[in-house]
Parts: C-alpha cells; sequence; structure tokens
C-alpha cells in the first residue's frame, strides 16, 4: 500500500464549501487518489472487523469527497451515513486548548501562571522534583507537567469498575495517593488528567461550566450545530453511532461486542467527551486551517503559536512533537496538523496540512481488543494513506 499511495499525483480541485457537507460531492469533484484511498480504507475496516467508519477529505475549507462504510448499528441494520454521530475522544482536548488560549488573549490568565493559583487542590500531589507550584497552564497544554496518562487507576476489567470518574470531588480525593513522574516542564508525556485541570481553570475564571463555555465560545460562532457531550440529545438518538469492541475468549474464538451507543466520560468530558458527526468537525477543521473566518474565536497568530513544536514526543503519540495540545507530524518533508482519539469502542484521527488547507478526517466505531497490536498498526497505516493523499492536495 505504501509503494501505491506514495505514486499517487498532484491535482488541483474546487470544493464544496463546508456549510454544504450534507451533500455528498459528485465523482467528478473526488480527486483520483480519493478511489484508491478508499479501497484501502474499506480493506482496514474490514481487516479488523470494523462495524462502521466514516472519512472525508477537504480543501480550502470544503469538503472535497466523503466515504461511508458499514453500519451505524449492525444488530438494527443502520448504515453510516453523512449524519452519524461519533465519539471523538482525545480530539476534545483540541477545543478545550483553544478555549485555555480565548482567555489567554483576553488577559484572563498567563501561559506561564502556576496552576496550583487556580486549583490549590494540586498541592496535595507529591512532587518529588520541586513543588507543585511549579507546574503551569503551559505544562497542562504541552503535556508536559508529568501527571499520568489515564484519569482512572482501575483497569483490571472487574464488573464494578466505573468508567471514567464522574465527579471533581473524585479526582482530589486520589490526589494525595499520586505522585508527578519527571520533573514539571522537562519533557513530553501524555496526560489526560491535565485537560481536566485545564478545564476547571476555565470554570473558575469565568463562570461558565466547561460545556457551556465550548457552546457559547466555540461551537456557535463557527455554526458547529449537531455536536454535545454526554448524553445523546433526543432529537439526535436515532443518529447516533453504537460502538464496539472485538474480543477474543479464552478457546481464541473472536466476537464483536456492542458497547451501548451512550455512555458517560464523567468528570473526563474536557479530555474526551465530544459527540459530533463528521460535518461538524469539518467545520471545527475549515476554522484551524484558516479557511474560514477565525478571528471571532482565536487570532490565527495564536493558532499558530499552538501548532509550534515544544517537546519531542513518543511512538504512541499522533505526532513527532507537541506544540500546545495540538500534534506536529512530518512525512516526506510536509508538515501535518492534528491529534488522534480513542474511547470506548471509538477511535479518530484528524490532520491540517497549513499550506494548501487541505485536511482528512475519519472516525470509526470499533476497536479491536482482540489483536491489538495488529489493529495499531493498521490504523497507523490508514493514517500515513490519508496523509500522502492530503499531501497531493498541494
Amino acid at each position: 500500500m505504501t509503494r501505491l499511495v506514495a505514486g499517487l499525483a498532484m491535482l488541483t480541485l474546487v470544493a464544496t464549501p463546508v456549510a454544504s457537507t450534507q451533500r455528498r460531492p459528485s465523482r467528478a469533484e473526488a480527486p483520483k487518489q480519493w478511489e484508491v484511498f478508499v479501497r484501502a480504507f474499506d480493506g482496514y475496516a474490514t481487516e479488523d472487523s470494523v462495524v462502521g467508519a466514516s472519512v472525508l477529505l477537504m480543501r480550502q475549507g470544503g469538503v472535497l469527497a466523503h466515504h461511508e462504510y458499514g453500519f451505524a448499528d449492525r444488530a438494527l441494520g443502520q448504515r453510516v451515513d453523512e449524519r452519524t454521530i461519533f465519539h471523538w475522544g482525545s480530539i476534545t482536548k483540541t477545543l478545550t486548548a483553544v478555549a485555555v488560549m480565548q482567555l489567554r488573549d483576553r488577559k484572563r490568565l498567563s501561559l506561564d501562571d502556576r496552576v496550583t493559583r487556580y486549583l490549590p487542590e494540586l498541592r496535595q500531589v507529591h512532587d518529588p522534583f520541586g513543588s507543585m507550584d511549579d507546574v503551569t497552564i503551559r505544562m497542562l497544554l504541552s503535556h508536559s507537567a508529568g501527571f499520568q496518562n489515564r484519569t482512572w487507576p482501575y483497569r483490571t476489567g472487574k464488573p464494578w469498575e466505573p468508567f471514567e470518574p464522574t465527579r471533581w470531588e473524585q479526582l482530589v480525593a486520589m490526589m494525595p495517593y499520586q505522585e508527578v513522574a519527571f520533573a514539571p516542564g522537562s519533557r513530553y508525556s501524555y496526560s489526560n488528567p491535565g485537560f481536566i485541570y485545564l478545564a476547571r481553570i476555565i470554570e473558575q475564571l469565568t463562570g461558565d461550566p466547561y460545556q457551556s463555555y465550548i457552546y457559547k465560545n466555540l461551537w456557535t460562532p463557527l455554526g458547529i450545530t449537531h455536536s454535545y457531550f454526554g448524553a445523546t440529545p433526543y432529537h439526535l438518538a436515532d443518529q447516533r453511532s453504537n460502538n464496539y469492541d472485538v474480543v477474543r475468549d479464552s478457546a481464541g474464538r473472536e466476537s464483536v461486542v456492542a458497547n451501548g451507543r451512550d455512555f458517560d466520560p464523567g468528570i473526563t468530558i474536557p479530555n474526551g467527551g465530544w459527540n459530533a458527526p463528521l460535518s461538524d468537525v469539518a467545520r471545527w477543521v475549515a476554522f484551524l486551517t484558516g479557511a474560514t473566518a477565525s478571528d471571532t474565536v482565536l487570532a490565527r497568530a495564536t493558532l499558530d503559536e499552538m501548532w509550534r513544536p515544544l517537546f519531542a514526543a513518543d511512538s504512541e503519540a499522533p505526532g513527532d512533537s507537541v506544540g500546545l495540545s495540538f500534534f506536529v507530524l512530518w512525512r516526506g518533508g510536509v508538515r501535518f496538523i492534528g491529534h488522534t482519539g480513542h474511547q470506548a469502542g471509538f477511535r479518530s484521527f484528524f490532520y491540517v496540512e497549513p499550506q494548501a488547507k487541505a485536511a482528512v478526517i475519519a472516525a470509526f466505531n470499533t476497536t479491536n481488543d482482540a489483536r491489538e497490536a495488529e489493529s495499531g498498526q493498521g490504523f497507523n497505516r490508514i493514517i500515513d494513506a490519508a496523509l500522502a493523499m492530503v499531501a497531493a492536495q498541494r
């Protein structure tokens, strides 16, 4: 597949506006590379036992092509379509980060502010390298504060274990029994709790619950209308995708298990709670690329600042380096900005090539736990194929 994708030709195309993402582009509008990519996309989904998935390609703020695979709900025979709502997991962190930078630009905070200025509870965390007062907002945004990856430490599979903590006081109660893993600000290590702390700062400064702040200051100005956090609104319930895990029993037999359409991310919504159809994420990506007016949400210079690498990332990261929440990935001398998501059975990614204002967005409703290593490799190959296709739009 690598040789096949590498040979794709470059094309100059006219895009469909984001406002019209509900219309399927005609075959003439899609690049020639698209059909090759779709075959690889469907091949990966079939091999990995994915129940349903969707992907779209963008350029200059418009949707060039859109493809759906399989079922949003297999038992009901409901196929994935352009309205299907997926869960986007850690891509939510890009919302949280932009919200923080809004407040920075409005001079409500500084990136070098001590986090304990807003969240004194964090002084209970053990810091063998110094004082917890040394941890800054910039460190939280760049995954360099030294906090653990997972939010909830219970991962042994017992039926009583919660999916995620649901209340702030539960996290606070765990703080005296945690410690930072390295000197804050010295290196990268992915952390979900850091973005919960950022959301608490947003709430402290504005008086708005995190979800309300995002609705009012990010989604409404950008015309994002079918996105939500937590339980699905009744008028969107029929559009919500179920999610699935592929598991293996003691005899080695694989089966696909439905997890149910809704689940409660609890206190972790700021690091992984966004639910949306691809058309809403396309509006977000159009804003990130600068293809739509952005100053009402965030200045272009501030987005560029967020994309400057601060730390090298590890092999499990969505990029080679991390800036302020966004990851930077280089392929063949081309720079991409993006993020991935993975929560419950859902998996997703988006990557932007800023020079051409081109992007790819994809979501899957299935995670293959039975063949975790092979599944991860296949997921990364599809990302690489998607990046090659995006690079061809330059």
